[in-house]
């Protein structure tokens, strides 16, 4: 549907060619803005029925008292299911540490919440398909779950800021009464207009960055520019994706366009990764309620599990 939509604007009533560089990058545009963005709200739609609970104060009373292996996979499924993104993660983090929950249970979830989206693994599905869907969402988790025991056993308690420990943010007041199917209706609707708002600028950024890689960028230079899915290409690609800031679903598109370049596999998980929980405005937002040590470990954890992703990957991308 999406690909012959796109046929009839640029192929027929354009009159661009397929051969042509823009013939080619807006025939890319027009469909995957058209497939991302109908994909986008018709899922943050449907999960804005069972997302009605799950505002972040009541994500903090589901985990206040947890610790454990059992903390660490409800917080990473939170992580999944929620709706946060990086710009979230001051209030979560401090209404997480004021809760009681361990450190590592609440980097955990700061870990997944972000990288692992249900919309983002709606369109990914759609966009790449669903073998290279599952191997992301799956190390996703194993990175984040993993994490919180790496993480905690360097004891990141001492350098959390002084005043999160200091705050009091009351308890979580969660509504008893039976949410209507209007009430529903109005909240999904609501996550709509404000997530797609929120986000829409960077689907087009993307998909523009794809277009035009996909376009106009010969394969043989995008081949010669990622390398052989070596290590080194590897550690370039997290370190590129690093100043980059985007959602799960505007980096999508622009992760299409190198799989159609010939980038391995590996090597494109593992900017795409980067570029979703390791960015720099991230990574500066989280400086607010952490000091300099635990937020450099921190990004050295992700750094390293990004880049064993992507080489272990790249070597098995034969069977892929």
């Amino acid at each position: 549907m999406f690909d012959a939509l796109a046929t009839l604007l640029i192929f027929d009533l354009a009159g661009l060619t397929p051969d042509s560089p823009l013939g080619s990058a807006l025939h890319f545009f027009v469909m995957d803005v058209a497939k991302i963005l109908v994909l986008l709200t018709t899922v943050i739609y449907l999960m804005g029925w069972l997302r009605a609970l799950f505002t972040p104060e009541r994500v903090r009373a589901l985990m206040k008292g947890r610790s454990g292996p059992g903390a660490r996979l409800l917080a990473v499924g939170l992580g999944a299911v929620t709706p946060f993104c990086s710009c979230s993660s001051i209030p979560l983090f401090i209404g997480f540490v004021e809760a009681g929950i361990p450190l590592g249970v609440t980097l955990s979830f700061l870990i997944a919440s972000p990288m692992v989206d249900l919309a983002a693994i709606t369109v990914l599905i759609g966009v790449i398909g669903w073998k290279i869907t599952l191997i992301y969402v799956l190390t996703g988790l194993t990175i984040a779950f993993a994490g919180g025991y790496i993480l905690q056993a360097f004891k990141l308690e001492r350098w959390v800021e002084g005043y999160v420990w200091q705050i009091r943010m009351g308890e979580a007041q969660i509504d008893a009464e039976e949410i209507t199917l209007r009430a529903r209706h109005d909240y999904a609707w609501n996550e709509v207009r404000q997530i797609v708002g929120r986000i829409w600028k960077f689907v087009l950024i993307g998909v523009g960055v794809g277009a035009v890689i996909h376009g106009y960028v010969p394969a043989d230079f995008v081949a010669r520019i990622a390398g052989d899915g070596s290590v080194l290409s590897v550690i370039v690609a997290v370190l590129v994706g690093v100043p980059m800031y985007s959602d799960a679903v505007g980096i999508i598109p622009v992760a299409e366009a190198l799989l159609l370049k010939g980038v391995p596999v590996g090597t494109v998980l593992a900017f795409m990764m980067a570029v979703i929980a390791l960015s720099l405005p991230e990574m500066l937002i989280l400086r607010k309620v952490v000091k300099w040590p635990l937020l450099g470990i921190f990004a050295a954890y992700l750094a390293t599990a990004f880049v064993l992703v992507g080489v272990t990957f790249n070597a098995l991308r034969t069977v892929l």
